[in-house]
């Protein structure tokens, strides 16, 4: 008997796909800010650090190690009337190369009145032929104060990674009593090197963050916010709304200067502890 193999029954499987989602909402408990409701899906984690005065930090983990072409994560924090927290991330989270497809990662922020809400990711690092669509929402109430902190690096200086062509979108709504008051849309690649190197965006340079205070008082901050970001880069206050841009030509020196500009903008809660393990 003879048997006859025939490639249209040859099975050819997907690729697995990274998939994460998860929220959390705080309450006020007796003056200081506790969990109210958390939910976790996928390789979405968040963890909740003791802390010693009245915030909440909140640690979100990406147990998949890093997202690639396909991955999709979803990540919404909810704060409370009168509460305080941060959210920040374990580690840097890496966009690895794609074989196909884009990442994308959607963020969701709310925060209530005379509430306080604190973004501080550590960076987000971009590998060469990398592909990320990323999406950042935020509402808030017209009491509402609010740090907005997004560090990317277009390869690491120091591990010799050289980033020619990959695709990163960025795109942020931030609305105040049901008003948009900032919008942003960030786009780079697939010539990437290319587009780095031009004078009106990093001129040659591989690191930049976005620092946003949303707050009524925060042009007290712009002098000594200046005096902090120097040459590379630059900060402006507008509508209640401070805005800097830093730029650096390695992920070591954005941090020296990112560092004390978080301890300064983010009123006695300084900088996560995790952004030094």
């Amino acid at each position: 008997m003879n048997v006859h193999a025939s490639t249209d029954l040859i099975a050819v499987s997907a690729p697995q796909r990274a998939y994460g989602a998860a929220r959390l909402s705080v309450k006020p408990v007796n003056g200081r800010t506790r969990i109210d409701r958390l939910y976790q899906e996928g390789c979405a984690k968040i963890r909740l650090p003791d802390t010693d005065d009245n915030w909440l930090e909140a640690v979100v983990i990406n147990t998949s190690g890093g997202l690639t072409g396909g991955d999709e994560m979803r990540w919404q924090f909810d704060v409370a009337d009168g509460c305080r927290a941060q959210v920040t991330t374990q580690a840097c989270e890496r966009i690895y190369r794609t074989s196909g497809g884009v990442a994308s990662v959607a963020t969701g922020l709310t925060a209530g009145e005379s509430a306080s809400l604190a973004w501080l990711p550590q960076e987000t690092i971009l590998f060469e032929g990398s592909a990320l669509n990323r999406t950042l929402t935020i509402d808030l109430a017209e009491t509402s104060r609010a740090l907005i902190v997004e560090p990317i690096v277009f390869g690491r200086k120091a591990m010799g990674e050289d980033v020619q062509t990959c695709t990163f979108r960025d795109r942020w709504r931030i609305s105040r009593s049901g008003n948009l008051i900032h919008a942003e849309d960030f786009r780079i690649g697939p010539d990437t090197a290319h587009m780095l190197g031009r004078p009106a965006l990093l001129g040659g340079m591989r690191t930049m963050a976005t620092v946003l205070l949303l707050d009524a008082g925060a042009e007290r901050h712009l002098d000594a916010t200046r005096k902090i970001i120097g040459a590379k880069g630059g900060a402006s206050f507008w509508s209640g709304k401070l805005l800097a841009r830093l730029i650096d030509g390695d992920a070591y020196s954005l941090r020296k200067r990112l560092v004390p500009l978080i301890e300064l903008l983010n009123e006695k809660a300084g900088v996560p502890k995790v952004w030094s393990i």
